[in-house]
C-alpha cells in the first residue's frame, strides 16, 4: 500500500510538494506566528513512488507556525487504490514539529500521525528529521510501528533541491531512497527482498495560476523499484493548489 510526512516527508504545503510526494519535510519559518492553509487537485497521488490514487484526488491542510520555531498541522486527502475490491479511503496527517534557521543552514524535527477511514491496519507515528543549507535538504523518516504498508524500522531518505527560475517559475528535484527492515507483523515484512533501494526521483515545474493566487505545475516521476525489488512505472502528475 504505502508510506508522509512530518512535513518534510509528509505532505507540504505546497503544490510542487505535493505532488511529488513529500519532497520537502521542513516546516516554514516565519517570522511570527501565523495560520496558513492549502488545497488542491492533483490528476493522481503518488507518495513516496507509490500511487495512493491512480485517478484525481482533492487534497489540504491546515497549520499553526508559531516565530518560536514550532508548529502543528493537519492534512488529508481521498485514497483510491484501484484494486479488487476496490480499496477508497481518506488519510488523515497530523503532525507537531520543530524547525529554525542558522544563517543558511536550517533543521527540523517532526512527528506525524498517519490516521486513515476506509483502510485497516494502515495508522502508525512515523518520526521525521532534516537538515538543509540554502536550497539543498537532505532528511528522514523512521516508520515507528507495523502496518500494512511497511514494517517498523523502515527508513525514507529524501535528498531534495528547489530554486526560482526566470518568469516566475519554479523548479525543484527530489530523490527517495528507502532502507527496509524485512520482518513485521503483515504478510510476513511484506515480501520484503531487497535491503534497500532507489524508489524514485522526482522532477516538478510550477507556476502562478495568472493573477488567482493558485499554482499549477507539473511533475515528472522517474520510478525505481520497490521492496520486492519490482520496477516503478514512470508517470507525469498535473496538479493546482491555492494557499491561503
Amino acid at each position: 500500500m504505502k508510506k508522509s510526512t512530518a512535513k518534510l516527508f509528509s505532505k507540504p504545503l505546497v503544490a510542487i510538494a505535493a505532488l511529488s510526494g513529500g519532497a520537502a519535510m521542513t516546516a516554514p519559518v516565519t517570522a511570527q506566528a501565523e495560520i496558513s492553509g492549502n488545497i488542491g487537485v492533483v490528476s493522481e497521488y503518488l507518495f513516496r513512488g507509490g500511487y495512493e490514487n491512480n485517478g484525481t484526488a482533492v487534497q489540504g491542510g491546515i497549520d499553526y507556525s508559531h516565530d518560536s520555531g514550532l508548529y502543528v498541522g493537519y492534512w488529508g486527502s481521498n485514497l483510491d487504490y484501484g484494486t479488487a475490491p476496490a480499496t477508497t479511503g481518506f488519510e488523515n496527517d497530523v503532525y507537531v514539529g520543530y524547525g529554525a534557521m542558522a544563517g543558511d543552514f536550517s533543521y527540523d524535527v517532526s512527528l506525524l500521525y498517519f490516521y486513515y477511514t476506509g483502510v485497516d491496519d494502515a495508522d502508525t507515528p512515523e518520526f521525521g528529521a532534516s537538515i538543509g543549507y540554502g536550497p539543498v535538504s537532505l532528511g528522514m523518516a523512521y516508520l515507528i510501528d507495523d502496518v500494512t504498508w511497511g514494517n517498523e524500522g523502515d527508513i525514507y531518505w529524501s535528498l531534495a533541491y528547489e530554486t526560482a527560475l526566470p518568469s516566475d517559475f519554479g523548479f525543484s528535484a527530489t530523490l527517495g531512497y528507502y532502507t527496509y527492515e524485512d520482518q513485521g507483523e503483515f504478510e510476513s515484512g511484506l515480501g520484503t527482498t531487497e535491503s534497500s533501494g532507489l524508489k524514485h526521483v522526482d522532477l516538478s515545474l510550477s507556476h502562478p495560476l495568472g493573477a488567482t493566487g493558485a499554482d499549477m505545475s507539473i511533475t515528472y516521476m522517474i520510478g525505481g523499484t520497490d521492496r520486492t525489488d519490482t520496477d516503478v512505472e514512470d508517470t507525469v502528475i498535473l496538479g493546482v493548489s491555492f494557499g491561503f
